[in-house]
């Protein structure tokens, strides 16, 4: 059971409340508003704690597209030529790219929170530079790896 702060000096009372912090509800009480991102700063642990959910997401409709190339594998090589030609697409290797770099920010994310889950790199210093390594480097191999295939002729457009 939640009450309201009894009425007293415009500091304490929030129906004095100036600054938004506060809404009343329907039934008359007087309560905080939720903190939500519009009201924290945002710190770099944040963006990869976000990053990992979103590339998480990704990585879950990149497994349909692993599924449709197992199927078109199955289906014989009609199939096969009709999905490997589409996703050797400009269009195509732009998903592929984006999922490569899905996964080595959930990969990067998933390493640096298996070394803070043992209890270090907790400190604000450490964990922003654990997570700044993360966002960087999830980023930089995928894109080093599409440059290496470009480069040795695996992928062309």
């Amino acid at each position: 059971m939640s009450i309201s702060p009894p009425p007293g000096d415009a500091s304490n009372d929030p129906t004095e409340d100036q600054t938004g912090r506060f809404v009343v509800q329907p039934n008359g009480r007087v309560r905080p508003l939720s903190p939500h991102l519009q009201v924290w700063r945002w710190h770099v642990t944040m963006a990869s704690s976000i990053l990992v959910r979103v590339s998480g997401g990704a990585l879950s409709v990149g497994a349909v597209f692993v599924v449709l190339w197992l199927m078109a594998l199955a289906f014989g090589p009609d199939a096969y030529a009709t999905f490997t030609g589409l996703m050797g697409s400009p269009l195509g290797l732009f998903v592929w790219f984006g999922l490569t770099v899905a996964a080595g920010v959930h990969f990067a994310n998933g390493t640096r929170n298996l070394i803070q889950d043992t209890g270090a790199g907790l400190t604000p210093k450490t964990a922003d530079a654990m997570s700044w390594a993360a966002i960087v480097l999830g980023v930089v191999i995928p894109v080093l790896f599409w440059v290496a295939l470009f480069a040795t002729g695996k992928v062309v457009l």
